[in-house]
């Protein structure tokens, strides 16, 4: 089966941008109305919507009334941390190698005690798990 593309154009980017910004669902004509410095026109909305929600991107949050109607609000599905990761995958730039690098990048950046503390922990947990389901394995020959 055919893998799903989920690569955004510019301007999906920054549909989707503002709603991590904002943290809460909003209806087309809110995000046309936020979007101060869009480089799209505010009757492209629509399309984009409709394009993110195909790649799953973002969803439909809910209903919200706006005067006599109601509009469908949208929320990403995920948050930038975890699209930035499925972008690499999905580029096949994410393995063993380029998780080290990634990895060693991120260190060089400002990091404090307890995001180093925290990250080290997240490794021993999955150096655990890594163990663990090496042995079920030993165990099951």
């Amino acid at each position: 089966m055919k893998k799903k593309n989920t690569r955004i154009t510019g301007s999906e980017r920054e549909v989707l941008e503002l709603l991590w910004e904002e943290n809460q669902p909003l209806t087309s004509a809110e995000i046309v109305k936020i979007s101060e410095h869009k480089t799209w026109k505010p009757s492209y909305i629509h399309l984009m919507i409709n394009s993110l929600l195909k790649k799953n991107v973002i969803q439909v949050a809910g209903f919200k009334q706006t005067t006599k109607n109601y509009a469908r609000t949208f929320t990403p599905t995920m948050t930038r941390e975890e699209f930035s990761i499925r972008m690499l995958r999905e580029e096949n730039q994410l393995n063993a190698s380029s998780l080290s690098l990634l990895f060693g990048a991120l260190l060089e950046e400002d990091v404090d005690r307890a995001t180093i503390d925290e990250l080290s922990d997240m490794l021993q947990k999955k150096k655990e798990e890594l163990e663990a389901a090496d042995s079920g394995i030993e165990q099951n020959r």
